[in-house]
């Protein structure tokens, strides 16, 4: 787990070269607090920041092969490179390192870039092939690990995150508006978008291929389901899944330091933990964060598990305060304006795995998107049984069984829970209906945008941009795969794996493992019929079923609750921020430009008077501060004054 940066093309003078690659890694200590390290040639230039956790004595890179033929520069982990060693090997091929980063090399000189499929891994990479003079940057299938890229004067910049980018001649932090939008609907841009203006991101599972003047991306890899009424279920499902998960979790231990494992109490840690448990020489370490609010604290679950499994366990208390403090740093390293204030614990969370001396951690991510554990795959099923029959009084009182963590829910009329939830407002055929809901509920945060930014946007509508992207087949598909496809695609990557994942993990030098997101795992889920993932209204069955016998029946058994933190409110407490005032100024909400600053004054008095209890309230709450954090934190002139090229 390292970070990468570098450029190709002729817009960087040689004799700076080497300047401007040390500036650019400068800019991640972080991702990389072991080693440095720099490769120029004519036209290109490739940085690397190392976390040694692999081949610890010989992996430094850039690393080089065949007297130089191919350099690589490379981020993450290949976990079966001990299986492609040996097959390498067997051809006749011969290693001078330890290090899954040659295998790679090896691979290419073999396959070329069709090498990406046999990489059972999380990873970013840029390939230098000296011989064809053809640059290679990939990504992995799920998006795990970040890669950003922008041009400037025909010269191509390339980093594991914008700040290294901003550090590269002529580029500069301007906020896209396009971005900003749709972050207010679907919580994360549509890749390739950046919140960052001309600065794009590979899509997860693609590579770009630059020989000369050509720039060519492409997928490497694609999610799919089958046409629906063609699922096909394994004689053994249950049995089949906690085989592969077994030895998906067993891969992600594979390193020369210590691994660790999140342990939150629900199914998905929970398993993944006694799965690690079981295979690791001596007791496991956990790590937990709790809350001091019920409703979003699992401490007497952590607790449970943690004894039940006989592992070493660490947990980190987070206040309301502890949040509101973090929360500008958060933004710092998430690169983006955000919606929740949820990163800011798990960024805590990562600094304690940092303090006990741990570099690596398990954790059960993907899990809800792979076998329908979220909400919203339950919602969607009510809402189209509720449409079948939009005046009755009995249906909607379903919805309070989908959220039992939510008290002022369980008071509501079933004609405001129909309302709510948009019962027989959504057509079923709309490719969105799924997620119709929750864009509808975060888009009316936007009626605290300013004039200049309303007019700026037009008639753009994120929804419609994202539904325009859906692949072809996507119409064949049952409709819990299609909501699966927009969490996994879209939201997974975008939000989950990146502000809650890899940016605040990385923050503090530690690397998450998701053996959930093992490929092969990702490839059987997709396959299974849907009542096997969302029998009724019952989440996860058939990893329920895998995980019998191996964590307590009350673990498997217990009611869904999603990882939340205190949003808005964690501002109301005293002291209040010095930065809340400065952020939310009027003159500063004037002079970046995107906010109608009376409107979000008067948001402002209600927070801080524990008043914002609303979702609209809330969201509108954390995306505008995040949004003005993120304005000072990579200022530019005219922020939303940039209008031409507003759709590039």
């Amino acid at each position: 787990m390292c970070g990468i940066a570098g450029y190709l093309g002729t817009g960087v003078h040689p004799d700076e070269a080497a300047t401007l690659l040390r500036r650019m890694a400068g800019e991640m200590p972080h991702r990389g607090p072991d080693e440095q390290g720099i490769y120029r040639a004519d036209g290109v230039g490739l940085a690397h920041k190392r976390l040694s956790i692999v081949g610890l004595a010989d992996g430094q890179q850039p690393m080089s092969h065949d007297n130089g033929a191919l350099v690589i520069c490379y981020n993450g982990e290949i976990f079966n490179y001990v299986e492609l060693r040996d097959a390498l090997i067997a051809q006749g091929r011969h290693f001078r390192t330890e290090s899954d980063t040659e295998v790679i090399l090896h691979l290419y000189q073999e396959l070329g870039p069709d090498c990406l499929n046999e990489l059972n891994g999380d990873f970013a990479f840029a390939l230098w092939d000296n011989r064809r003079q053809r640059l290679m940057l990939a990504r992995d299938r799920m998006g795990v690990r970040p890669l950003f890229y922008t041009e400037q004067n025909t010269t191509l910049f390339f980093a594991s995150e914008v700040k290294a980018l901003l550090k590269a001649p002529g580029v500069r932090a301007e906020i896209d508006p396009i971005a900003l939008d749709q972050i207010f609907t679907l919580w994360t841009p549509i890749p390739p978008r950046t919140a960052f203006r001309n600065i794009r991101e590979l899509p997860p599972g693609h590579m770009m291929l630059c020989e000369g003047s050509q720039r060519t991306i492409r997928p490497w890899w694609k999610l799919q389901f089958a046409d629906r009424g063609t699922e096909e279920a394994p004689a053994e499902p249950a049995g089949e899944l906690r085989s592969l998960l077994d030895d998906a979790t067993r891969l992600r231990l594979r390193a020369d330091v210590p691994v660790g494992s999140y342990l939150s109490g629900g199914l998905d840690s929970s398993l993944i933990s006694a799965l690690a448990a079981r295979a690791v020489p001596d007791r496991l370490q956990t790590f937990s964060v709790t809350f001091e609010t019920d409703e979003h604290d699992e401490s007497n679950w952590q607790t449970l598990m943690a004894k039940s499994l006989g592992v070493t366990h660490s947990a980190i208390r987070c206040s309301q305060g502890d949040i509101a403090s973090l929360f500008p740093d958060v933004v710092r390293h998430i690169e983006q304006p955000v919606l929740r204030a949820a990163p800011a614990p798990l960024q805590m969370l990562s600094k304690l795995v940092h303090d006990r001396g741990m570099k690596v951690v398990l954790t059960g991510e993907g899990a809800d998107e792979l076998f329908a554990g979220y909400d919203i795959f339950r919602e969607a099923k009510v809402r189209r049984f509720c449409g079948r029959q939009p005046q009755s009084v009995r249906r909607p009182k379903l919805f309070q069984r989908l959220y039992p963590y939510l008290p002022g829910l369980q008071q509501q009329t079933p004609e405001y829970l129909a309302r709510f939830f948009g019962t027989g407002a959504d057509a079923v055929d709309d490719p969105l209906f799924s997620h119709r809901p929750r864009f509808r509920s975060t888009a009316a945060a936007k009626i605290f945008y300013s004039g200049d930014l309303k007019a700026m946007l037009g008639d753009y509508d994120a929804a419609a941009d994202l539904a325009a992207q859906l692949p072809a087949d996507f119409k064949r598909w049952h409709p819990l795969h299609q909501a699966q496809y927009l969490e996994t695609t879209f939201l997974l990557p975008g939000y989950i794996l990146s502000s809650q994942g890899d940016r605040v993990m990385m923050a503090n030098s530690v690397e998450g493992r998701f053996p959930f997101l093992d490929h092969r795992v990702v490839s059987f889920a997709s396959r299974l019929p849907p009542d096997l993932k969302l029998q009724g209204l019952r989440e996860k069955h058939i990893l329920k079923e895998a995980a019998r016998g191996l964590i307590p029946e009350a673990v498997i058994d217990r009611a869904k609750q999603p990882y939340r933190a205190p949003d808005a409110q964690s501002f109301a407490t005293r002291p209040v921020p010095a930065y809340l005032d400065s952020a939310l100024s009027p003159h500063a909400l004037s002079q970046g430009g995107l906010f109608n600053p009376a409107t979000v004054c008067k948001l402002k008095d209600k927070v801080l008077g524990g008043q914002a209890t609303s979702f609209r309230d809330n969201t509108a709450f954390m995306g505008i501060l995040s949004t003005q954090l993120w304005l000072a934190e990579f200022p530019a002139t005219a922020q939303t004054k940039q209008q031409e090229d507003l759709y590039p």
